[in-house]
């Protein structure tokens, strides 16, 4: 048999997928409820470009308490740059949606669309994998977070026994993860 090639859909996932068959069990207010949730995922990676094209063209937002405006002027006005991935292995590493180090200060801006609160952990672990891999000790630098969600800015300083602690954790949980591997 031949079978039909769509080229157009290699890499993509179908929301009726296969490999998420949960699905055939839903009733249709849990469809409604995941599909709509999918929606917004997939609205929020549209968003995330978005912003990281704007940002890099430099062309800021009209200055209201939006969410998406205020993380892309202040994206712009720090002279940030968006989506740089942080690595310190293969099995530690992440994107940032904005970064910027000068002056000894480390600048890492989220943007969440989800209705969700999300946790200032994640731009601790990003400022963890910055010091692993630029080889900076927390003490030795400043470190601003701010995380972007439901049209307000959640501002942080982390100490850096925190930042420490998370870049001990990924060093060794690295490590045991490689010899799982062997």
């Amino acid at each position: 048999m031949k079978f039909n090639y769509h080229p157009n859909l290699e890499g993509a996932h179908a929301f009726l997928s296969p490999s998420k068959y949960s699905w055939v069990n839903y009733d249709d207010n849990k469809l409604d409820v995941v599909y709509a949730n999918w929606r917004a995922s997939q609205q929020g990676t549209e968003l995330h470009e978005l912003a990281a094209k704007l940002i890099k063209l430099g062309v800021k937002l009209p200055k209201v308490n939006k969410t998406l405006n205020m993380y892309v002027n202040d994206g712009i006005g720090f002279r940030m740059s968006p989506e740089v991935c942080l690595f310190y292995s293969i099995n530690a590493f992440g994107t940032t949606d904005c970064i910027s180090f000068k002056n000894k200060l480390l600048r890492i801006h989220d943007l969440k669309n989800g209705r969700t609160p999300a946790s200032i952990k994640q731009l601790e672990v990003y400022a963890a994998l910055f010091c692993l891999e630029y080889s900076f000790n927390p003490r030795d630098i400043d470190i601003e977070l701010r995380l972007y969600q439901l049209d307000e800015m959640l501002v942080e300083n982390p100490v850096p026994e925190d930042i420490f602690f998370i870049m001990e954790r990924i060093v060794v949980f690295d490590k045991r993860i490689n010899e799982l591997k062997e």
